[in-house]
């Protein structure tokens, strides 16, 4: 595998953040993909033994919530 490198994941990449403006765009089905995709996300970087920060993990929710998901 010469010439390859491996970095961490981290929630910042691959969190995407709308601004209320952009979740009011969304369609219900696509508003329930996002949440569908992120919560896999979670699933995912935890089994691989990703430890969240609980900031991370309260900005998420009061984002959620500001956002109606």
């Amino acid at each position: 595998m010469h010439g390859l490198f491996w970095h961490s994941v981290t929630y910042d990449d691959v969190h995407i953040n709308f601004t209320k403006e952009e979740w009011a765009l969304l369609d219900a089905s696509q508003k329930s993909f996002y949440n569908d995709v992120m919560l896999e996300t979670y699933r995912n970087l935890s089994a691989i033994g990703y430890r969240w920060e609980d900031h991370y993990i309260e900005q998420h929710r009061q984002s959620s919530r500001r956002h109606g998901r």
